[in-house]
C-alpha cells in the first residue's frame, strides 16, 4: 500500500500556499500576516479571508526569516551555569513565564563555566538572530559580550571592566558576612568556609564577606579555615574533599557552603565520617535548596530572591529591547538569612 506524505508537514506552510488558496498575491498574504493590511488598503474582507486560511493551514512563520525583514525575532537567548541546577532552573522559569507576556520566546543553554561552551552557545543564538541575551557569564567572556551589539543583561555576577553594562546581581558579601555574624551569635567560634578555585566576582565576593565577618569578630581566619575545591570536580570529587578537609580539621565547629551544590555534597560528607550537623558541627549554606528544607536537621541558608531576580531580568531587558536606554542599569538586591535547626548550637541531638 502506497502512502502519500504529507508535504505541508514535511515543508510547512508558507506565505505562496496561503496567496495560492486564498486567490491573491504573496505580497499582499505578508502585508496582512505583518499587520499592516490598513496601512495597504488591502480589504477587511480579504484580509478576514486571508488570516482564516492561515489559521486553518496552521501557518507559522518563519523567525529567520521574520528577522530578516523586520529586524526581530521575538525571541530572547538565556545562558546560565547549569541549567540541572535549582537556583538558574527557577530563574529560567521567571524569566520564560514573564518573556511570554511580552510576546519573547526563550532559547535556554548552559555553560557548566566552560569558557568555549560560552562561546559556542553565543555563536548558535547569533545565528538564531535572537533579540536580546540574559546572561550568565564564565571567565574571560566579556569581549564577546561586548562583540554581541545587542542588549544584554548580566545575571549573578557581572565584569567590572565593563562598566555599561545592565546586570541583576545580589549582595554576596553581605549575604556571607550575615550568614558568618550569626553563626558567631551562636556561639561557634572555629568556623571554616568550602569555597571553589573560581575567580568569578560573586565567588571572591561571598569569600570576603566570609572573611570580613571572621576579623569582625576577632576569630581566625587564616588559610586553614578556608578550602577552595576545583569548580569542575564532579559529584564524588567533592565530597572527597569535603571528607579529607573534615578530617584534618576537627577543630572545626561550623562550615559556610558557599553554593548549595557544595552544601549538598557537605551533608554526605558529614554523615560519612560519623558527625552530626546541628551539634558536632553547625553549617550553613549560600542559596536555599528543597533538599535544606526537608533535611533533619533543616539547613539554614541564605536564599536568593528567586522570583524577583528573574523578573527584574525581562524587564530590564524588555526595556532595552524597546526603547534603548543609554543609562547603565545595575540591580543589586538583598538576601534573606533563613534560620534553621543546623546553625543552631543548642538544638537537641539529631542524626545528621
Amino acid at each position: 500500500m502506497n502512502i502519500k506524505p504529507n508535504l505541508n508537514f514535511v515543508k510547512g506552510i508558507s506565505i505562496k500556499d496561503i496567496a495560492q488558496e486564498a486567490g491573491v498575491s504573496p505580497t499582499t498574504v505578508s502585508f496582512v500576516l505583518n499587520g499592516k493590511g490598513k496601512e495597504k488598503r488591502i480589504s477587511e474582507q480579504v484580509s478576514k479571508r486571508i488570516l482564516k486560511i492561515a489559521g486553518k493551514l496552521k501557518y507559522k512563520p518563519n523567525q529567520l526569516a521574520r528577522g530578516l525583514r523586520t529586524g526581530k525575532t521575538k525571541t530572547i537567548g538565556l545562558i546560565v551555569e547549569d541549567i540541572a541546577n535549582s537556583f538558574f532552573a527557577n530563574v529560567a522559569k521567571v524569566v520564560e513565564d514573564e518573556a511570554d507576556k511580552f510576546g519573547y520566546k526563550v532559547l535556554f543553554g548552559s555553560t557548566e563555566d566552560n569558557e568555549e561552551k560560552a562561546k559556542g552557545l553565543l555563536e548558535v543564538l547569533r545565528y538564531r538572530q535572537v533579540d536580546g541575551y540574559i546572561i550568565t557569564p564564565t571567565a574571560n567572556l566579556d569581549k564577546e559580550i561586548v562583540s554581541l551589539q545587542k542588549p544584554v543583561v548580566l545575571m549573578d555576577r557581572y565584569f567590572p571592566n565593563i562598566a555599561d553594562s545592565h546586570y541583576v546581581v545580589v549582595d554576596n558579601f553581605q549575604g556571607a558576612y550575615v550568614a558568618v555574624s550569626h553563626l558567631v551569635e551562636q556561639g561557634y567560634k572555629k568556623i571554616g568556609i568550602i569555597t571553589t578555585t573560581s575567580s568569578q566576582i560573586q565567588m571572591q565576593q561571598r569569600l570576603d564577606g566570609f572573611v570580613d565577618a571572621l576579623k569582625k569578630h576577632g576569630l581566625p581566619a587564616g588559610k586553614n579555615v578556608i578550602k577552595r575545591l576545583p569548580f569542575d570536580l564532579d559529584r564524588a570529587g567533592f565530597i572527597q574533599e569535603i571528607t579529607q578537609y573534615l578530617q584534618a580539621n576537627k577543630d572545626l565547629d561550623a562550615l559556610f557552603f558557599a553554593t548549595n551544590y557544595l552544601g549538598i555534597c557537605g551533608i554526605e560528607s558529614i554523615r560519612s565520617i560519623g558527625l552530626h550537623i546541628g551539634t558536632d558541627l553547625g553549617m550553613v549554606s549560600f542559596d536555599d535548596h528543597d533538599i535544606f528544607r526537608l533535611h533533619s536537621p533543616s539547613i539554614t541558608c541564605v536564599a536568593q530572591p528567586v522570583e524577583e531576580i528573574g523578573r527584574r531580568l525581562i524587564h530590564l531587558l524588555i526595556a532595552e529591547l524597546e526603547h534603548s536606554s543609554t543609562t547603565p542599569q545595575q540591580v543589586v538586591l538583598s538576601l534573606e538569612l533563613r534560620k534553621r535547626e543546623s546553625s543552631m548550637h543548642s538544638m537537641p541531638h539529631v542524626n545528621a
